[in-house]
């Protein structure tokens, strides 16, 4: 093996003399030219950074070894949950290796399945991805989006299901919208942004998010605008009919904040206005069903780990309002309707329970599932007495469940056949104190036996953002580590939803810094309780928790041995200034603010990196279409960290091309960057293959 000591040359960054003040404080952005991600200075830059880093890749002896792990044990039929809608069902399967899996249709569940949209065939390199689908009320029509080399902007078309010819309809400039159909089958509502400037349509700002009906056959120009704010540019629509097809339920978001308003339109009458049923920004409000004109909501007002509210249209005053099922010790994550009884998706420690209650909130039954882990599904109709879920756990690979709603038995549907002894590793899920004494859970899992001598290689992994909750989950990647001795730990850090709203807030915009403390604390734990050490302990995450991982390792250089920052938002200053970056303004706040400015300017990723510093060995995994978070982060970010580097750790930057920020990826780019990722870390961390 070469040694990791030998020092690498890294393409030249040159500095600019760009300086910008915030509220008095000057700050230099010297690589700001690498903002623009078509500039021939920047695609030298990439292509002078890819040759490095795949030239020290290709070196590591045991990555061919392990890339053919991944395929062989990637290589199982993957099954998505089965929805029904008219008379037929839909479900999707990846044979194994396919780059996208594919949608396929029946009768009824013993048919033979008919192929309905493989994506594989859109693209040689399986780079365009299905992103979206909505099926008609009578089944008949397929509303689908596809998005190109992992970007966020999605064109639509319409497929007839019988046949599987696509109609003429074609709808561009979509972002961040679904389709609902309105029951005559005749359209659906979807939500668009303006034609962009082709030229810089991935960098752009997006603003003024529009709400309108498609009709079947005529041209997007000619599609009705049903609503939209001139005066709120920031506010964006999702609009969906309710299940007796009375109703458009416009749900109104406002950037990543988990605050919404919910307005409605009467589409019985052709000449109903859109009604402004909650209008302000005070808390989130998840429509579930309706009875005529009683809409039910899981909502946090007042219940920051949710609760079921009933609203009647008729009389919709605040105090008039009905609570169904109180909040509980356990986080309420999404309720539905089956069996005219609510089935309610809860977070207990980071791990799933699911509770059904009758229509008026009265207790029914717990869901057993077959261990701690994540169950997803439980979709379909009101009167619906079957119905579907997953259940995956870190060594239990994602199983489908039919279950019955009357007798409350869970039947297994498809299982999976992994090439590997599930019983040949453990999960443990522990409790650390960080640094204000915050209690904050973590899922450790690795083979069964390992000595705690403090000498196994440790992949600690978290996200850290948004109120999104990290659950346990089967991975191949994973699974591949720990069959080479490695230890997975997720915890459970501030900034998700695990315990609800105030768990969210308290990582976000000034308690920010919560959300590293837990993390290093997690990593302190680890190497306290004699799991690992610095030297074998590696710290990941992507997007959110790529700034995490940014942050981390520039505030504590000294705790980690490797990071792999992915995608991730390294420049709290800038952020705002791209595409949907302005959203994100709600969780971090902005740089604009002279109030806010002092906090993110304390953390920033970018900022913080101080001269002569030695780093851990790093691997920064961005693409070069990503419109999500712009891959101008990671690229100023490598720059600026590998001038500032002290030591002979490796500082390496990984950049995709044809990709975006991860959603839509074909699985053979998955298992190049999985291999790409242990085999850094086996070099590394010095690992024994």
């Amino acid at each position: 093996m070469p040694s990791s000591k030998k020092p690498l040359t890294y393409p030249s960054s040159h500095k600019s003399n760009q300086v910008d003040n915030y509220h008095g404080t000057l700050v230099a952005d010297p690589y700001r030219w690498l903002e623009d991600p078509d500039s021939e200075e920047t695609r030298t830059w990439i292509e002078g950074q890819n040759q490095v880093t795949f030239a020290y890749l290709s070196e590591i002896p045991t990555r061919e070894k392990i890339k053919q792990r991944l395929s062989k044990l990637w290589d199982y039929e993957k099954y998505g949950i089965p929805f029904k809608e008219g008379e037929g069902y839909f479900y999707f399967k990846n044979d194994g290796l396919q780059n996208q899996s594919v949608l396929y249709t029946l009768k009824t569940l013993d048919d033979q399945p008919k192929v309905l949209l493989d994506p594989n065939k859109l693209s040689e390199d399986g780079t365009v991805a299905l992103s979206g689908l909505s099926i008609s009320e009578d089944g008949k029509l397929l509303a689908y989006s596809l998005s190109a080399s992992g970007s966020d902007w999605q064109e639509w078309k319409v497929r007839d299901v019988e046949t599987g010819e696509d109609l003429q309809d074609h709808l561009k400039w979509i972002k961040f919208s679904g389709a609902s159909w309105t029951h005559d089958n005749q359209g659906f509502f979807y939500s668009r942004y303006d034609d962009p400037n082709e030229k810089t349509q991935l960098e752009d700002v997006n603003y003024y998010q529009k709400l309108y009906y498609h009709q079947l056959g005529k041209p997007q120009s000619e599609d009705v605008l049903i609503y939209h704010r001139p005066d709120q540019k920031e506010w964006g629509f999702s609009g969906g009919v309710t299940e007796d097809g009375r109703y458009l339920i416009i749900s109104i978001w406002l950037g990543t904040d988990s605050k919404n308003l919910v307005f409605f339109k009467d589409l019985t009458n052709p000449n109903a206005e859109v009604v402004e049923l909650i209008n302000q920004f005070e808390a989130d409000y998840s429509f579930i069903d309706n009875d005529d004109s009683v809409f039910y909501f899981r909502t946090d007002l007042n219940a920051p780990r949710g609760r079921v509210i009933a609203i009647d249209t008729k009389s919709s005053a605040p105090e008039k309002w009905r609570e169904i099922i109180p909040q509980s010790a356990e986080t309420l994550e999404s309720v539905g309707i089956l069996n005219n009884q609510f089935v309610a998706d809860y977070l207990k420690d980071a791990h799933s329970q699911i509770k059904i209650f009758d229509l008026k909130g009265a207790f029914v039954r717990e869901v057993e599932l077959p261990g701690l882990g994540s169950a997803g599904g439980f979709g379909g109709k009101r009167h619906d007495t079957e119905t579907f879920y997953s259940f995956t756990s870190f060594t239990t690979p994602g199983t489908i469940y039919r279950y019955d709603m009357v007798t409350g038995k869970s039947t297994v549907f498809r299982q999976p056949q992994v090439d590997f002894n599930p019983g040949d590793y453990e999960t443990k899920q522990i409790f650390y104190h960080s640094k204000d004494g915050t209690r904050v859970p973590m899922f450790i899992t690795h083979k069964k036996g390992i000595k705690l001598d403090g000498n196994n290689p440790t992949y600690l992994y978290a996200y850290g953002g948004f109120n999104a909750s990290m659950t346990p989950g089967f991975s191949v990647s994973l699974l591949v580590w720990m069959e080479m001795g490695g230890v997975y730990a997720m915890p459970n850090i501030r900034g998700g939803g695990e315990y609800g709203e105030e768990w969210h807030q308290a990582g976000m915009k000034d308690k920010k810094q919560n959300v590293f403390d837990d993390f290093i604390g997690a990593a302190e734990w680890l190497i306290a309780n004699k799991y690992t050490k610095t030297e074998r302990l590696a710290i990941a995450g992507g997007s959110n928790g790529g700034l995490l991982v940014g942050a981390c390792i520039t505030q504590r250089p000294d705790l980690f041995g490797a990071a792999l920052p992915a995608v991730g938002v390294m420049d709290m200053l800038r952020f705002h200034k791209f595409t949907i970056g302005w959203a994100w303004t709600s969780e971090y706040g902005s740089a604009d603010n002279p109030e806010e400015f002092p906090a993110l300017y304390a953390y920033s990723p970018l900022h913080n990196i101080k001269p002569d510093t030695a780093y851990p060995a790093t691997l920064i995994t961005t693409a070069d279409h990503d419109d999500r978070v712009v891959p101008a982060h990671s690229f100023k970010f490598a720059a600026a960290l590998q001038e500032a580097h002290a030591g002979d750790a490796p500082t390496l930057i990984r950049i995709e091309t044809k990709a975006g920020h991860g959603a839509g990826k074909p699985t053979s780019k998955i298992i190049e960057e999985a291999a790409d990722k242990w085999a850094f870390l086996v070099r590394t961390l010095n690992v024994e293959v």
